[in-house]
């Protein structure tokens, strides 16, 4: 630190005073001398005359600041310009929070949050379960089960129940026979018009995946194509578990 700035630390310091008359006599004239000084005495100066003077360009501090720092007289000579500062700073503060920042975005209140809520519930009241095709081909047989949106079977109907025994079942031919008994019952049952949206699920990778997707797109699945929103795979993967059977020797 310079010399003169230790000497205005001293001259506004308030025990400066009180180190005078503790201090022995050879050094009470070198506070004197810094006492008569003209620095110190501008100093203290300016600081009296901006505590006087109320600043116009800056407005007056909140409520906060002065009670944070007291009211008194001798709080504010001991703050001298800092306290002056303090003030002109909570003031640019408060000035920028009242100005609006037109890139900010608004924060959503109450009636937003309603809006979007309301919308939400829209969505959620607008869709629909659909009734639920399920084919399910084995490498030995083939089963096609029909659901209502609440997943409640309506049919549930196998190779053989139309007729297939033992290996028959596990073939095209019987798998596609399958699939327009079933489409045509629904037809009988006049399932059909109640029918508004329906999902075909595929499980598995047998002969009849095929033969009900060409059933399907066929002409015997004309009536219930265009109902078809959803084509889902519901095979099962195994992960881990227990080891996995012999693979069988021919020959």
């Amino acid at each position: 630190m310079s010399g003169t700035a230790t000497r205005r630390l001293l001259a506004l310091s308030p025990f400066s005073r009180r180190a005078e008359t503790s201090a022995p006599v050879a050094a009470r004239s070198a506070f004197q001398c810094l006492r008569t000084q003209q620095f110190s005495h501008t100093s203290r100066q300016r600081a009296d005359e901006d505590e006087e003077k109320p600043s116009s360009a800056a407005p007056s501090a909140p409520s906060s600041t002065n009670s944070l720092f007291g009211s008194n007289s001798s709080d504010k000579r001991s703050l001298g310009r800092g306290g002056d500062s303090l003030s002109r700073l909570s003031s640019i503060f408060e000035e920028g929070q009242v100005q609006s920042n037109p890139y900010r975005r608004p924060f959503p209140d109450a009636h937003s949050y309603n809006t979007l809520g309301a919308l939400s519930n829209q969505a959620v009241e607008r869709y629909e379960e659909p009734h639920h095709f399920h084919v399910f081909a084995s490498k030995h047989n083939c089963h096609i089960t029909l659901t209502k949106p609440n997943r409640d079977p309506i049919m549930a109907v196998s190779c053989g129940n139309i007729g297939f025994k033992k290996s028959q079942r596990k073939h095209y031919d019987s798998s596609f026979q399958l699939a327009s008994y079933v489409l045509g019952r629904m037809k009988d049952q006049g399932l059909i018009p109640q029918i508004k949206k329906m999902e075909v699920s595929l499980r598995g990778f047998g002969e009849g995946r095929e033969a009900v997707t060409k059933a399907l797109l066929g002409t015997e699945g004309r009536l219930i194509r265009g109902k078809i929103v959803k084509v889902s795979d519901a095979t099962r993967l195994k992960f881990g578990g227990t080891r996995s059977p012999k693979p069988r020797r021919l020959g």
